[in-house]
């Protein structure tokens, strides 16, 4: 076989049947061996970019491995944003593109980049692949990498000739990957939960990057403690959890913050305690010692000095601290009893206004939404105001229903990523809910929908403007606004109809229920434009930078707003 034909050998071997690509000059001997494949859905997106995005949801939404391809130059350089935001969400995905033939390397030749030196920051393991020879134990080995511990990008690059090459078959075994049992002895830890009078339990995507949601709603349920999450952490606990107090952080409920600020003992699960959750690190959970579970030691010690680490495999460690649970429950009733009371004072609230001809407000339309879609209903969200309330507002049953770029805050995400979730399972429902500022990022992957006549649902939430960035000026920059404004944006409707996809426009609350039911009963993609008012905002917020304890409520009186009085 050739380098190519060895490529398409390991997806077969590894179980990957579904990859992302935009073909090009380089990559093309691999394009060529496609011509052949039986076994391998190749999708073409519009753009590098939206390839890389929706290898990303592809991953997210399966909790398999993302695959993208792109040629050499600007086809691995339009990858690098893609990349980027896997590895700030730690998505495991391979990523490959072509190079210039081996002998033209480091002479400026035509679409020649140096992407191993581009793309070190922004992946686990990167290649520039030699010689055929090595390209069936390299594929190997980076699919492997890619999934084991904390998952992460791989990046292959290869030169064309390498593509070219032949290359004797060779019979490599994939190695399971496992996670790394550095220390998972939990009688310290079991220890302190027990001797804590207020102990907390914060989660974030380390869970569902184990697999380990069953035994993390086992835990839940078992040790009853009160629970908050990360953005990337929402639905871990499942939408009837009767001890969550919703996400904590920047534009976290006042119950959760309060209660991390309260608490004595934080038990920290598959979490990095990233600024936008923690507020002003020095400040956060001042009263608290912690416990630090993860399978990656970087993160331990990282930003917060932790009492007791345990790193290795989430399922293991769960499942021991389940079972010494069982037959001995914790004895926290009256923390229970006062974290529900501040979450019924301080949960996240929004009214839905029953007048008929008012205007739409995000809150409002998002919680009318999670009423009305079914549970299974996967959400992949754009960045922006639209993002925040989707967090706050809609209850999900399962981590992986909610895709939503964390770390990088990647505008244009949703659309292509909401792509790769539909080709994860093309019988779920999936719906991109986007502004008007993110869809236009990626608009192009319309195309993509039409021609592969997608079921996929869009709503966009247009208040004609960059509407975090203009609030955070309002608040923070003395309400001068700087190139916020979108009111020049296309008419959406006629956009979407231009692709061939049908779509509605709704404005005013009493008819709201009408266009949510009428695109999830459409056979086919469609979307879903709704006006809202572009001075709304996102509450509570905290200032960057500034304590959680310092949360500004919806009535914008006051920016110091203390833990004791937002309850």
């Amino acid at each position: 076989m050739n380098g190519a034909q060895h490529i398409l050998d390991a997806f077969h071997r590894h179980g990957i049947s579904t990859v992302f690509g935009y073909p090009g000059g380089c990559i093309m001997p691999l394009y060529d061996a496609l011509v052949d494949d039986v076994g391998t859905e190749h999708v073409l997106c519009r753009h590098e970019q939206g390839c890389a995005l929706a290898a990303d949801g592809y991953a997210r939404a399966s909790g398999k491995l993302g695959v993208c391809i792109a040629t050499s130059g600007p086809g691995a350089t339009n990858l690098i944003t893609g990349v980027a935001n896997a590895h700030r969400d730690s998505i495991p995905m391979l990523v490959i593109t072509g190079q210039v033939p081996s002998s033209l390397i480091g002479t400026d030749a035509f679409q020649e980049t140096d992407v191993l030196g581009m793309t070190l920051g922004i992946v686990k393991h990167s290649y520039l692949v030699d010689s055929a020879n090595e390209l069936a134990e390299i594929m190997d080995e980076a699919i492997n990498l890619a999934q084991s511990g904390r998952p992460g990008p791989v990046w292959i690059d290869i030169p064309k000739d390498v593509l070219l090459a032949s290359a004797p078959v060779r019979s490599c075994e994939s190695q399971a990957a496992n996670a790394a049992n550095a220390n998972t002895d939990i009688s310290d830890a079991m220890a302190m939960l027990r001797s804590a009078r207020k102990p907390l339990l914060y989660s974030g995507g380390g869970v569902s990057l184990a697999h380990a949601e069953e035994n993390f709603r086992e835990f839940s349920e078992t040790s009853a403690l009160p629970s908050v999450v990360t953005l990337k952490g929402i639905g871990n606990g499942g939408k009837h959890s009767a001890h969550h107090l919703g996400m904590l952080g920047m534009h976290g409920s006042r119950a959760a913050n309060r209660a991390v600020d309260e608490c004595d003992l934080l038990l920290v699960i598959g979490a990095r305690l990233d600024d936008r959750a923690t507020g002003k690190l020095d400040t956060f959970a001042p009263n608290a010692r912690t416990i630090h579970i993860d399978a990656d030691a970087t993160e331990i010690n990282k930003l917060r000095s932790v009492d007791l680490a345990l790193r290795g495999d989430l399922n293991g460690i769960l499942k021991a601290m389940t079972a010494e649970l069982e037959s001995s429950p914790l004895a926290i009733s009256d923390w229970q009893s006062q974290c529900r009371t501040w979450n019924t004072t301080g949960g996240f609230s929004a009214a839905d206004n029953e007048e008929p001809l008012a205007p739409i407000t995000g809150p409002a339309f998002v919680r009318q939404l999670s009423r009305i879609a079914p549970d299974d209903t996967v959400i992949a969200c754009d960045v922006g105001q639209h993002q925040m309330w989707v967090a706050q507002h809609y209850q999900f049953d399962h981590p992986r229903h909610h895709l939503s770029s964390g770390g990088l805050g990647t505008m244009g995400f949703g659309l292509p990523a909401a792509i790769g979730a539909q080709f994860a399972d093309r019988r779920s429902t999936v719906i991109n809910v986007a502004g008007d500022g993110s869809f236009m990022m990626n608009a192009q992957e319309l195309a993509t929908i039409r021609r592969y006549n997608l079921p996929l649902k869009m709503i966009i939430l247009d208040n004609q403007c960059l509407g975090m960035v203009r609030q955070q000026q309002e608040l923070f920059y003395n309400n001068r606004e700087s190139q916020i404004d979108l009111n020049d944006n296309p008419d959406f409707v006629a956009m979407a109809r231009a692709f061939d996809i049908p779509a509605l426009h709704i404005e005013r609350t009493d008819q709201i229920r009408r266009g949510i039911e009428t695109i999830l009963a459409y056979d086919g993609p469609m979307l879903l434009h709704v006006a809202i008012a572009r001075e709304e905002n996102v509450w509570p917020i905290v200032k960057p930078g500034a304590s959680n304890r310092e949360m500004i409520d919806e009535n914008r009186r006051s920016k110091n707003t203390k833990t004791e009085n937002v309850a």
